[in-house]
């Protein structure tokens, strides 16, 4: 077969691409390289993406592109060059085997079978720029595949339309889109509000995988190729940035000149550092926790941050709209993390434990605690369940916090603390949480009040729950209570922070109380602009909560 015929006229160029991939950054003779590969596997791409050939004749033309990276001699100009120049060989023969799949298969059941997609069409990439710069240690190439299936996964989201409408592909897993109807509900322009919970949980592992790319330009011992992942980790962030906040269903969503000049400016710097990057994260959240956490300076507000971000993390993997079964995987991907940190927030984690005395145990509960969240029908039998409940998912942060404050000897307080703070979230999200199909007050509660369980929505609609609302109310009282009594007992500026925190969520219980909880009467407590304000003036130490 000639080389014409295995060619086409290239879909796009290396100069359209959402990301570098043979900038100027690059080495003159390394860029010949990059783009001998580049013009090699963008013609396989071409051919895997064609509207005009079958998928038997797709296949034959991507096999014979594969035999001729066996033959040195080969006619084929593409494959040539890459023998020329001795680059990427082995790496191509793995794209291939992408391109072949591309040819037959449109649609992908879960996430695994997305990512093991990406690391065969994303990742090789990666793995032979480290090759040509001799920068193939182990912590760099994780961090390189990390990146580069990041990259893969930004831009199948950015074209969820034009690949469904042009090529009869969605890489989106079935499973997720399921979760807003199926495909067909999926793309729905009407359905906005259930896609968009769809596309965040999807931008979530993103991000993740961000976040284990990360340390790349920092682990790179070649200058230049260290600057072009800078460039290409801040044009990834910016474009995640960019899905969050438009829907790419509704329209073309794209980085901007500007984009590409910010990012290239930064190159020099190499990124931000795992602390900047954690930091950032909890200003995104906007938690009324930060309030508390500002009491704190310096690396103890640092580890606080840490252990806010790692609660927000696992928290925000329970509550995404994905499968369950994908939920429970990425927990446990966190029960791994804490053993060998691999991302910027794991890493701060590690940090902070080791820093501030922070138990393993602690973490290990609030991922356990999250697991019972990650139920796609939640119901507690029992008082034991509850309790059990609060204290894996809030107690593990008082007794985290307490440390990081710098008072060990208040575990006690910071566990029953986190309690009644926990009994708040409960009676503040009731509806929220029944929307989800969880229900926190135990079942043999409910059969008290002589409540049938069913749909969660008809369950907290019964008239009876605001009796067990109360009970649950007056439970958190007596805890918040009892908490100003003990805190005295402690170092009065050293527990600042955990004064600040009990004060305002004492106000929302407050509200809650003269709200009343009657169903369809139960708007959901916030704090007001005053009190937000008044917890930062007593978070720097200038009133008494």
């Amino acid at each position: 077969m000639s080389s014409a015929a295995l060619s086409a006229t290239p879909s796009r160029d290396h100069d359209t691409e959402n990301f570098p991939t043979a900038s100027r950054l690059l080495a003159r003779p390394v860029r010949a390289q990059v783009m001998a590969f580049y013009r090699f596997v963008r013609t396989a791409d071409d051919i895997a993406d064609s509207p005009d050939l079958a998928p038997g004749e797709k296949l034959a033309r991507l096999e014979a592109m594969e035999r001729a990276l066996d033959d040195p001699g080969t006619s084929m100009a593409e494959a040539r060059r890459l023998h020329e120049l001795a680059v990427g060989t082995e790496e191509a023969r793995l794209m291939l085997s992408a391109f072949r799949q591309d040819a037959t298969q449109a649609r992908y059941a879960d996430w695994a079978a997305l990512e093991d997609y990406c690391r065969r069409s994303a990742d090789p990439v990666g793995r032979m720029l480290l090759r040509l710069h001799g920068d193939a240690a182990p912590g760099a190439i994780a961090a390189a595949d990390a990146l580069c299936t990041a990259l893969q996964v930004l831009n199948h989201l950015q074209d969820l339309v034009p690949d469904r409408a042009g090529l009869g592909r969605v890489y989106l897993p079935l499973a997720w889109m399921d979760l807003a109807g199926g495909e067909a509900g999926f793309f729905d322009p009407a359905n906005a509000a259930r896609r968009r919970e769809v596309l965040d949980a999807a931008l979530d592992r993103v991000e993740a995988a961000l976040d284990r790319a990360s340390a790349l330009p920092r682990l790179l011992r070649a200058r230049r190729l260290a600057w072009q992942s800078t460039v290409t980790i801040a044009l990834a962030r910016r474009l995640l940035a960019r899905l969050r906040a438009a829907d790419p269903v509704a329209g073309r969503v794209a980085l901007g000149r500007a984009d590409f000049a910010r990012a290239f400016l930064a190159a020099p710097g190499r990124g931000p550092r795992d602390a900047a990057l954690v930091r950032s994260r909890v200003a995104r959240a906007g938690s009324s926790f930060a309030r508390g956490m500002a009491a704190l300076r310096g690396e103890r507000r640092r580890a606080l941050w840490a252990v806010y971000a790692f609660c927000r993390a696992v928290d925000d993997i329970a509550d995404g709209a994905m499968p369950e079964a994908e939920k429970r995987r990425f927990l446990a991907e966190w029960r791994g993390k804490l053993e060998v940190p691999d991302c910027a927030l794991s890493r701060e984690l590690a940090w902070a434990r080791s820093a501030y005395g922070v138990p393993p145990a602690e973490c290990e509960a609030m991922i356990a605690g999250m697991e019972t969240d990650a139920a796609d029908r939640l119901r507690l039998q029992n008082g034991g369940d509850l309790d059990l409940y609060c204290r894996r998912v809030a107690g593990s942060v008082g007794a985290m916090a307490v440390r990081i404050f710098g008072a060990p000897e208040a575990e006690g307080f910071g566990l029953r603390l986190g309690h009644t703070m926990q009994l708040v979230n409960i009676l503040r999200d009731i509806d929220e949480d029944a929307a989800r199909d969880r229900i926190y007050i135990p079942l043999n509660y409910l059969g008290r009040q002589n409540i049938t369980d069913g749909p969660a929505p008809e369950v907290v609609a019964h008239p009876r729950i605001s009796v067990l609302c109360g009970i649950l109310a007056r439970r958190a009282a007596e805890g918040f209570a009892s908490a100003e009594r003990d805190i005295h007992r402690f170092d009065p500026k050293v527990m600042r922070p955990a004064a600040v925190m009990m004060w305002g969520y004492k106000r929302l219980l407050e509200r809650m109380l003269a709200r009343g909880w009657e169903p369809g009467a139960r708007p959901r407590p916030r704090l007001t602009k005053g009190e937000k304000l008044r917890m930062g003036w007593m978070a720097l130490g200038s009133g008494a909560p």
